[in-house]
């Protein structure tokens, strides 16, 4: 793409995200995501899309902890409400994930997720609100 219009403009999209699980227990999971080109926008920042997959994966991540997922999905800990707060953003380097429950209940947990970059620096909290398939 030659600009920003025909960017937006074009039909096609495509991008790529990685992370890794790097630490889990029953009171929380950290996620590392490094800033690569298949997770920026046309501006150069982190897409809001990646930082908030990257949240909600870390907080299902939690969610699940040592349960057993029925092979049709039962008991898989569904997100049925997200709000997300995204407080600033980078270009490079990595994206640090904690999820840690606010409560945690047999039939709703409710998870708030930071988000933090270079320096420690707050990008988003995101509070996901989960309940088990049925």
């Amino acid at each position: 793409m030659k600009t920003l219009r025909d960017h937006i403009h074009s039909a096609a999209r495509s991008g790529h995200i990685e992370f890794s699980v790097e630490e889990r227990n029953e009171d929380y999971v950290i996620s590392r995501m490094p800033v690569s080109k298949g997770v920026l926008n046309p501006f150069g920042t982190v897409q809001a899309g990646a930082m908030i997959w990257l949240a909600d994966v870390t907080a299902s991540v939690l969610a699940i902890g040592s349960k057993e997922i029925g092979p049709d999905g039962k008991g898989f800990p569904l997100a049925v409400n997200l709000h997300v707060t995204l407080l600033s953003n980078q270009k490079d380097g990595e994206i640090k994930a904690e999820a840690r429950f606010v409560r945690k209940g047999e039939r709703l947990m409710v998870i708030r997720t930071r988000l933090t970059g270079k320096e420690n620096r707050l990008l988003a909290e995101v509070t996901s609100t989960h309940i088990p398939a049925a």
